[in-house]
């Protein structure tokens, strides 16, 4: 009978037992940074950098991707700056797909960064994410393996899944070649597209170094790789520094060697040619030079047109190719 009345009395007092309270739903962000650093062991360059902004709009997702590369040969090769944009029809929300980054335990995180550990890593990607969420600004971090990029069956965590599938999708979103798919060594002279017309408040933060924290423990600061991007070195130049004794009515100067610039070679060459009764180059008979500028030479002073006065004269012609680098940075 006691023990009766103090189960009563104790249901009295405390009540039914109630669920745990659960917390919040995190709200799904409207708008997140990426920045990806690329390393790879063939170069150089051996980093590249990839910074991605990504809002919603009143129709879908705005993408925007600017691409850092790091100078080689300072005069051959300076830093580069890519800029790329898309419009897709897909909410942010649908891009990120069923991950809600803002609700990614921190926990999961950290146990996945261990596993740069386990042996060697000689390519990959480092990725780090800013995302708001809710009142406060989140950097989230994912490291890509190369066995996460290349392996048939790389056994690769959740979250860095998640990752690599985010890119992909954005970097499908955005076309072009990636930072992988570029040609190891790129050919002096190459036609580049046109950057497109840039956001001045986001070269600004770029600038400022506002993006540098998505680029943490990486060889270069994005901020630093901008700057030297605005710093166009001096073209190369060919230049006809003599033809004697007659000089021709039309000279169209030969157009400098990828090929001789990809090895820095300048220098002088010098030609004689026999003039035609028409008053045309022929008999080319080189005298000095090097011999990756002999053939623009030669397919340049092979048109050249002389007075038909100057019928059956030899002439000597001097030809200087300079890559115009300072000293030191060939």
């Amino acid at each position: 009978m006691r023990c009766g009345k103090f189960i009563g009395a104790l249901l009295i007092l405390c009540g039914p037992a109630l669920p745990a309270e659960r917390p919040p739903a995190t709200a799904r962000p409207d708008h997140f940074e990426i920045g990806r650093h690329t390393f790879i062991d063939i170069g150089p360059p051996f980093d590249f950098y990839e910074l991605f902004i990504v809002w919603a709009t009143e129709n879908g997702t705005s993408i925007e991707r600017f691409t850092l590369t790091p100078p080689g040969a300072a005069c051959m090769t300076p830093a580069k700056l890519e800029t790329a944009s898309a419009t897709v029809s897909e909410s942010v929300a649908a891009l990120l797909g069923s991950t809600n980054p803002c609700a990614i335990p921190e926990k999961a995180l950290q146990r996945e960064l261990k596993r740069r550990r386990e042996g060697l890593v000689f390519s990959g990607a480092d990725v780090f994410m800013r995302v708001p969420c809710g009142t406060q600004t989140r950097l989230i971090r994912a490291d890509i393996l190369d066995r996460d990029m290349f392996d048939a069956a790389p056994n690769t965590p959740e979250n860095t899944s998640w990752t690599m599938r985010l890119l992909g999708r954005l970097d499908q979103a955005i076309g072009g070649p990636g930072v992988l798919d570029k040609p190891i060594f790129s050919i002096p002279g190459a036609e580049e597209l046109p950057a497109k017309d840039l956001d001045p408040e986001t070269l600004r933060h770029l600038s400022a170094g506002d993006y540098d924290a998505l680029f943490q423990g990486a060889p270069d600061k994005p901020s630093d790789l901008y700057r030297a991007a605005q710093i166009h070195p001096p073209p190369p130049t060919v230049r006809l520094l003599r033809v004697v004794p007659t000089p021709p009515e039309v000279s169209a100067l030969p157009e400098y060697p990828p090929l001789a610039r990809l090895a820095h070679i300048e220098g002088v060459v010098s030609v004689k040619v026999e003039i035609d009764k028409n008053g045309n180059a022929t008999d080319l008979v080189f005298e000095s030079g090097h011999p990756l500028l002999l053939r623009a030479v030669k397919e340049a002073v092979s048109g050249w047109k002389f007075s038909k006065d100057s019928a059956h004269q030899q002439v000597q012609a001097t030809i200087e190719f300079a890559l115009n680098c300072p000293k030191g940075t060939k």
